[in-house]
């Protein structure tokens, strides 16, 4: 079968993001450049427009302190590897969403937050600032949750991991879809 699809910008962009997780230069992060990014991220796809997610930023200003609060809620000797782990990005962006009690609006909730984090990610991406989702077990800590005024109801979605970068990370391919597709029978 002929592949007769042609490339879109919007297919480019897909297609080439990727995850940076090093290799960030200096170029700092603005509250306002993630502001501007937010604003259009927020249009994802969001059942009843519940928008269930709300942010925190932590700047380079305030990363080293974050650091060393995230890092002290491990064990004693897990802690400086903690701390130079979370030292290596710009800026963090913690994306928090709403837990109601009814699985399908949970579900539905992490479907958008998920959809929303894709969105900030390719215009991020456009901008060569690096993003990586990072769900590390920090986010499941109710230490961490205190840290950051995370409520009862609320989950933290995860830390993107935010920084400027000059050579883009090597493409790995993705399995044909054709290896995940199948057709109802019947």
């Amino acid at each position: 079968m002929e592949n007769i699809k042609q490339s879109t910008d919007l297919a480019t962009a897909i297609r080439e993001r990727r995850a940076v997780k090093k290799g960030y230069n200096n170029k700092p992060v603005t509250e306002e450049t993630v502001m501007e990014l937010l604003e259009d991220a927020s249009w994802a796809p969001t059942h009843g427009m519940r928008q269930p997610w709300r942010f925190i930023f932590v700047g380079p200003e305030e990363k080293e302190a974050f650091a060393e609060k995230v890092a002290a809620t491990y064990p004693e000797e897990r802690q400086e590897n903690r701390r130079q782990y979370l030292s290596e990005p710009t800026a963090f962006l913690v994306v928090v969403m709403d837990e109601p009690d009814n699985q399908k609006q949970w579900d539905e909730n992490f479907g958008a937050t998920a959809c929303m984090i894709q969105n900030f990610w390719l215009l991020a991406w456009e901008q060569k600032l690096g993003v990586v989702w990072k769900t590390n077990p920090h986010i499941y800590d109710p230490a961490v949750k205190e840290i950051l005024n995370v409520e009862e109801n609320e989950k933290i979605a995860g830390f993107l991991h935010l920084g400027y970068f000059d050579e883009a990370p090597v493409k790995k391919d993705r399995l044909p879809v054709q290896e995940k597709f199948t057709k109802f029978k019947a």
